[in-house]
């Protein structure tokens, strides 16, 4: 049944290399089941329920990714997102967190439509390289913010906007060395470095008396409290579009750029340089998200996690399966996840934030007109304490730019529209 199922033989490997496979990528990614009821939390969601939301929502995804796309690819809500949703449509926006997820909802309907009709290739053609690499840094930047200050390292400070912390005290001290613990583990290629990470943190602050131990294992938590809670009459009100289409284009090519790159690792790149069954894969990505957001998380997206896996030998959508099952197994560890305190996962954040700037490596920064646009969108983020804005403000100074220096030739039609509809959504709603 494998074999028919994975076409194990076809894609050289086997069952037990397989599940090796599943069990290096659920460990490099399993610190999202710690992370996103933290981030989530402090909308007021109930974190018991979003720790269940988070496990079912990376197994449906995966597994239909599995299935669907016979891919060794998983699924789970994603970092960056996450934020998005918390920092900038919850607390700087003032949507309540069942609007929030009427958006995830809404723009993940948009995304299998966009993956239907193949109208994904236009929009991710449309958009510089540069302004790509730059969004990913904007994010990390912003989720490094988040990290310093919910490490109590980086604190708000009415003279100055923000200010040092005071790094007498225990969290600053726990998150830094966890930091340097997963980044010392990810040097030494030691698998599940983040959850690591996390982990010696929490027992060393529960050994000290730091914070309180919930128990490690016990029945899943209730999931009613975010069930079916999502609020797509409120999703649609105007000035959510933005919202609407930032969580859009994020996961667009977020997912994309994790796609491709794990497939490239795997070899499974065709020899014109495609990948084959995107859409299958880019269809299975949607439906883990309209999933996620009625069971109550944010945007589900594929992990670069998967990499690991892949390195580990995993080639076919068994390994995704085996993700699936792992995060099933998990609902019943809530308790541990309840006893890990936000200074613990700061630093999984903060190291979530270091990949994500490394594609500014990538830029021409020799040509003014691609380094100025590229510099607003990364630095527009966490100033504006918004992925939404930092989009809008790179599409427009890239725009403008190019436009002002002679250089129209290099926009295209799309670019020019989108960087328009920024500019009346900046100028006349509430940004």
């Amino acid at each position: 049944m494998l074999e028919r199922l994975f076409q194990l033989k076809a894609h050289n490997t086997n069952v037990r290399t397989e599940i090796l496979a599943g069990v290096t990528t659920f460990l490099a990614m399993a610190y999202i089941l710690f992370v996103n009821p933290s981030i989530l939390g402090e909308t007021g969601m109930d974190k018991g329920a979003v720790f269940v939301a988070t496990c079912l929502a990376a197994a449906i995804g995966s597994t239909v990714m599995g299935l669907i796309a016979n891919y060794p690819i998983a699924l789970a809500p994603g970092m960056g997102l996450n934020a998005f949703f918390t920092y900038t449509v919850v607390l700087h926006m003032g949507h309540t967190w069942q609007v929030a997820l009427g958006a995830v909802f809404v723009s993940a309907v948009l995304f299998f439509l966009l993956s239907i009709f193949r109208i994904r290739e236009w929009i991710i053609n449309s958009i510089p390289l540069p302004l790509r690499s730059a969004i990913a840094a904007g994010i990390g930047l912003f989720l490094a913010l988040i990290a310093l200050n919910n490490a109590g390292i980086v604190v708000k400070n009415p003279a100055t906007m923000v200010g040092l912390g005071d790094l007498k005290q225990p969290a600053p001290i726990l998150a830094t060395l966890g930091f340097v613990l997963i980044v010392a583990l990810e040097a030494l290629k030691v698998r599940g470095a983040v959850l690591i990470g996390i982990l010696a943190v929490t027992v060393v602050s529960i050994l000290m008396g730091f914070t309180p131990f919930g128990g490690i294992i016990s029945a899943p938590p209730s999931l009613a409290p975010t069930f079916l809670q999502l609020d797509i009459k409120g999703a649609l009100d105007i000035g959510l579009v933005s919202v609407i289409f930032a969580f859009l284009f994020v996961d667009l090519f977020d997912n994309s750029g994790t796609l491709i790159g794990v497939a490239k690792r795997a070899g499974l790149m065709g020899k014109d340089g495609h990948m084959p069954k995107m859409g299958r894969a880019l269809i299975a990505d949607s439906t883990a998200a309209m999933a996620g957001s009625l069971l109550g998380t944010s945007t589900t997206t594929s992990y670069i996690e998967s990499a690991a896996g892949v390195s580990a030998g995993g080639r076919t959508g068994l390994t995704a399966i085996v993700v699936a099952i792992l995060f099933l197994l998990a609902l019943f560890f809530s308790p541990l996840a309840a006893s890990v305190p936000a200074f613990a996962t700061a630093p999984a954040l903060l190291f979530v934030a270091v990949l994500m700037t490394s594609g500014l490596a990538e830029i021409d920064w020799d040509d003014i007109t691609v380094a100025a646009p590229v510099v607003i969108t990364a630095l527009a983020m966490p100033f504006t304490y918004s992925i939404a804005n930092g989009i809008a403000f790179g599409f427009i100074a890239w725009t403008a730019i190019k436009l002002v220096s002679g250089r129209g030739r290099e926009l295209n039609p799309a670019l020019v529209i989108l960087s328009i509809l920024f500019v009346i959504k900046l100028g006349w709603f509430n940004a």
